[in-house]
């Protein structure tokens, strides 16, 4: 089997992993768990940073806790955002956290800023993801578009957040895969690479 039939396999392993975890912890846990960054990463991320999060959809692992603490804070918050389907993912800032009002369903569904501000490039980014090792090797959903966007910007490091359940033993991972900073889950912090 080639790294990308593999990939499509255990995508659908994983969403399936993560969609029974998520359906069984309890509504009122849901909100409270990932409400804030630890400290180790809080460390890595000084104020006046712009970070890049997203919008949680499904069952992804909730980031709009993040994006609160960190706006509270003295960062600035960033979003994914697409012009179309086929337009590059690029970062746009998310002014008021607490208020959806200011985002609109993108060409994908998720959640992004109108749009009008120019682009942003984050000083961080934190990517969702389906599954993850110990070692920082991240399957994402298969649209390529954090890949891209990382490769276009060594510089910046990207973390994973995610439930416990997504860990791996191990992915397959293909040249232009990057390895994350580190992945948070909400019992643990494994340092990837930086």
């Amino acid at each position: 089997m080639s790294p990308a039939e593999e990939k499509t396999a255990l995508r659908k392993a994983y969403r399936k992993a993560r969609a029974d975890h998520v359906s069984g912890l309890p509504e009122g846990l849901r909100a409270l768990v990932l409400n804030r960054p630890p400290a180790p990463v809080v460390a890595k991320i000084p104020e006046g940073a712009t970070v890049g999060l997203y919008h949680p959809a499904g069952t992804e692992a909730p980031a709009t806790g993040w994006a609160r603490w960190f706006s509270e804070n003295g960062r600035r918050i960033a979003l994914p955002w697409f012009s179309a389907r086929d337009a590059a993912m690029e970062f746009r800032a998310w002014a008021n956290p607490w208020d959806e009002t200011g985002l609109e369903p993108g060409p994908w569904r998720a959640l992004q800023p109108l749009g009008d501000d120019g682009p942003v490039i984050p000083d961080v980014v934190v990517v969702p993801l389906l599954a993850f090792t110990a070692a920082g090797h991240r399957l994402g959903q298969g649209g390529g578009h954090y890949d891209r966007w990382l490769d276009a910007h060594p510089q910046v490091p990207a973390i994973g957040l995610a439930w416990d359940c997504q860990i791996a033993e191990e992915l397959p991972h293909e040249a232009h895969d990057r390895p994350l900073a580190a992945v948070v889950t909400p019992t643990r912090i494994y340092e990837g690479h930086d």
